[in-house]
Formats: C-alpha cells, sequence, structure tokens
C-alpha cells in the first residue's frame, strides 16, 4: 500500500463564530438562591434536553386544562407503592387530571393500603416457601368486588373503588380507586390474566375478571376519543399500558377520531421499547409531540407537579 503524506497545514478551516453549535450559555442554568421558588427552579434550570422538554410538558398540560381539554394518565402499581397517590388525587380534584389506567398490579396495592395502610410484601422471602401472594383479604376481597360489580355491569376499576370506599375501608381516603369513585372519575383497569396474585386465589373469577376489564377497556377508548389537542401520560407501565394506549389510539382513529395535536409523556426509571413506541412516537407522528421525563417517580413526579401548579397559580 502506497504512503500518502497529509499535510495538515492546508486543512480548510472557518470562524467559530460562524458555525452553528447545539450549546450556548445562553441557555446555562441560573444560580440558585436558599428561598428559591418552584417557578424560580424551573425558570433556572439549564434550556437542554430533559429539562427543557419538562418546561414543554408541563406548558402542554397547563394549556390544555385551561382549554378544557382531555389529560389522561396511566400508571403503574409501583406509583402507588412509593406514595404518589395524593398528588394524583391533588391533580384530579382540581380538574388537571381528567381519568386514570391502572394495570391489575395497581389495583392490589390501592385495596391494601385503603384497608391496611401498608403494601408490598417481600417476594424473594415469601416465593421461597409458596407464601407470596396469599394474603387472604386480598385475594377474597377484591375477587368479591370484581364479582358483584360484573353483577351490575361495571368496569374492574369502578368495581374495586366502589368497594372500598362503599364499605368504608380504614385509610380510604388514601386510595386512588376509592376517591376516584367518590368524585367520579374514570378510573379503568386493564388486566393480564395470571399476572396479579389475586388470580392466584380460589375466588378468582375468570370470566368476571375479564368482562370488567373488557368494559374498562371500552370506557379507556372513550376516553382516549377525547385526546384531540389534549395530553396522555405514561407513568411507570413498560409493558401493559402502552400496548392499551395504541390499541386505543388505532381503535378511535378507525372509528373516525383523528386525535390530532396529541402531547404524550412517557416518566419511566429506563427508557423502554413499549412505552417509547407506543405513548411517545407512534401516536404522535404527524400529529403531536412526544416526551420521555426519565428518572425515579418519586422525584420527577412531584416536580412536574409542583411545576403544574405554579403555572396555574401564575395564570
Amino acid at each position: 500500500m502506497k504512503e500518502i503524506k497529509l499535510d495538515k497545514r492546508k486543512l480548510s478551516t472557518y470562524a467559530l463564530a460562524s458555525r452553528p453549535s447545539k450549546v450556548s450559555v445562553n441557555n446555562f442554568a441560573r444560580e440558585l438562591s436558599s428561598m428559591e421558588t418552584v417557578t424560580g427552579l424551573l425558570d433556572k434550570l439549564p434550556g437542554f434536553l430533559a429539562a427543557d422538554d419538562l418546561k414543554k410538558v408541563i406548558q402542554a398540560i397547563t394549556s390544555a386544562h385551561h382549554q378544557q381539554r382531555t389529560i389522561l394518565l396511566g400508571l403503574g402499581a409501583h406509583v402507588i407503592k412509593v406514595g404518589l397517590t395524593p398528588l394524583l388525587l391533588q391533580l384530579a380534584g382540581k380538574g388537571v387530571l381528567n381519568g386514570f389506567a391502572l394495570n391489575g398490579a395497581g389495583i392490589i396495592h390501592d385495596f391494601e393500603l385503603a384497608l391496611a395502610g401498608h403494601t408490598s410484601e417481600d417476594v424473594a422471602e415469601g416465593i421461597t416457601g409458596g407464601n407470596f401472594g396469599m394474603a387472604k383479604e386480598t385475594g377474597g376481597l377484591l375477587n368479591r368486588a370484581i364479582l358483584l360489580g360484573d353483577r351490575e355491569g361495571l368496569g374492574l376499576g369502578a368495581a374495586v373503588g366502589k368497594m372500598i370506599w362503599e364499605e368504608k375501608l380504614p385509610y380510604r381516603e388514601m386510595s386512588l380507586l376509592g376517591q376516584c369513585y367518590r368524585m367520579q372519575i374514570p378510573t379503568t383497569v386493564h388486566v393480564a390474566i395470571g399476572t396479579d396474585i389475586i388470580h392466584m386465589h380460589a375466588a378468582a373469577d375468570g370470566a368476571a375478571i375479564g368482562r370488567t376489564s373488557l368494559r374498562d377497556f371500552d370506557t379507556f377508548c372513550s376516553m382516549v376519543a377525547n385526546l384531540e389537542n389534549g395530553v396522555y401520560i405514561n407513568l411507570g407501565s413498560a409493558v401493559i399500558l402502552p400496548e392499551v394506549f395504541l390499541k386505543a389510539i388505532s381503535l378511535v382513529r378507525n372509528l373516525g377520531h383523528p386525535i390530532n395535536n396529541l402531547t404524550t409523556v412517557n416518566m419511566d426509571f429506563n427508557r423502554q421499547y413499549r412505552s417509547y413506541e407506543n405513548v411517545v412516537k407512534r401516536p404522535t407522528l404527524g400529529t403531536g409531540h412526544g416526551y420521555q421525563i426519565i428518572g425515579h417517580h418519586e422525584i420527577m413526579f412531584p416536580l412536574l407537579v409542583a411545576g403544574i401548579l405554579a403555572k396555574l397559580e401564575e395564570e
């Protein structure tokens, strides 16, 4: 191979000032004070990447609220386990959130908290002896609520919420399902048979679980049909709710609801395939905006809520 000598003195260069750049000091963070307000903190965040997206998400949610557009939130069970129910209810009480969707595990933790004030067993310890998921009240009362709700033609979320609220469970004030039943806020539950501990119990009725969850899918689709110019937030569900949301989007568009100008937000610990494709990317192609805010729910969601509340007060 012939050796080619390169003369770097002949390189073509340009003035730095003439080059477009992605980073500017104009977008840097600004110094914070020890008495910083939420609005001040958000305003002084850097104007890059997730910090910039967070501001855009807050703006999208508050704008949709002012325009009386639908804002829905789908959540994984971990959201309940890390104590975020009061913030969900706070936004619902102010009319910012118009409906919720949960996976099957969500009703378990919500119910156990409403009944006993605690939840989340040690799976590793329980699985060894076969005790995991065998709490008598959880399996018995939840399956009974689903069976009774099915007989009344209710969805699964309403069936469990009704039981929690009307039977006056000791901590019902802290229950998302119970409070949403009281406030008549649609709350749907989307179940995969075999994924939840209550399916192991003898009281489980597959037909009742299936019918009530299918009713909730229909209810969820009806809510999604109102998402034109609205917002959908996926908070901590990596598989079930992203799949349910994508099918709902397809169904309602097939029936003539285009759902344009949709803003979607995915909030999770990690970047996941389904939540990105099915929430952030595919539903908004050519019709809206999708964002990912990645981080711990117990930190990022309160920050989002604080920003929303501050923005609402400001306006």
